[in-house]
């Protein structure tokens, strides 16, 4: 099945100093793309991986699951880590749930954390009924394109399988358990008008993670895809200025290759 225009993976060889970014639910690379441009022009090497059986259609999604999504990511880590010697780890969403998982699971061998409402549950009345509820119905509206600022539009899927849904509870709840794992300096940025996370996600990060240096910063002009909003400049700001604050040696300058 073809990736939808815009949907690749993206990666940029630069320095010594690396990031990577993860994606969300039923998203795409595109969600960060602008992200991972700006990291690029900075000399960082970066790579923002495509996960299993998203960016083409959400039948391709139905038969992954969350371990696929966190595999993908723990391999563009372990790949990063082997031409960088620093790296560091961002994330949009679900995509904040699995930087942070590799946060816990990897230890010192990510430098810092971003993360951009960063999911911790899946709310709503039926939720505790997906065990169930996934083998009587195959899909229940989308959450993608959840952006304040006109004419922008994320490649998302409009329609949720209620079996990736299931998967990612069961994902978030493993998370949830590791978070006192987390060690690593830690900025995390959420919009008070996010229509897909609540606030109270952010606040239970934040109060579960060991990290003590530990910046919030609130998004107020921009719902959840926060990354293509108006307050994205903000969020890649804040990103540079950690990777500035805690790499072990300058970065900077202009990077040797770019591909999409």
């Amino acid at each position: 099945m073809p990736v939808l225009p815009g949907a690749e993976p993206y990666r940029h060889e630069g320095g010594e100093v690396g990031v990577l970014l993860c994606h969300g639910f039923t998203g795409s690379p595109q969600s960060m793309r602008p992200w991972a441009e700006y990291l690029a022009g900075r000399g960082l090497s970066v790579s923002v991986p495509l996960l299993p059986g998203h960016g083409t259609r959400w039948q391709d999604m139905r038969l992954t699951t969350w371990h696929d999504w966190y595999a993908e990511v723990d391999r563009a880590l372990r790949e990063l880590r082997e031409r960088c010697s620093t790296v560091f780890v961002f994330g949009l969403s679900m995509g904040g749930a699995l930087a942070l998982r590799l946060a816990a699971r990897h230890g010192d061998a990510v430098r810092g954390l971003v993360l951009v409402n960063p999911g911790n549950k899946v709310h709503g009345v039926a939720a505790h009924a997906l065990p169930v509820v996934r083998h009587l119905v195959a899909t229940t509206k989308g959450v993608a394109n959840d952006i304040a600022k006109e004419g922008v539009t994320e490649v998302g899927y409009d329609r949720v399988p209620l079996h990736s849904a299931h998967s990612l509870r069961q994902f978030f709840r493993t998370v949830d358990g590791e978070l006192p794992q987390v060690t690593q300096p830690l900025v995390l940025l959420h919009s008070p008008r996010d229509h897909v996370v609540p606030p109270a996600d952010s606040a239970r990060i934040l109060s579960r993670v060991s990290s003590t240096d530990v910046r919030e910063v609130l998004l107020e002009q921009s719902y959840h895809v926060a990354t293509l909003d108006h307050d994205a400049e903000r969020i890649f700001d804040e990103s540079w200025a950690l990777v500035e604050r805690l790499a072990p040696e300058p970065v900077g300058g202009k990077g040797s290759r770019s591909g999409g």
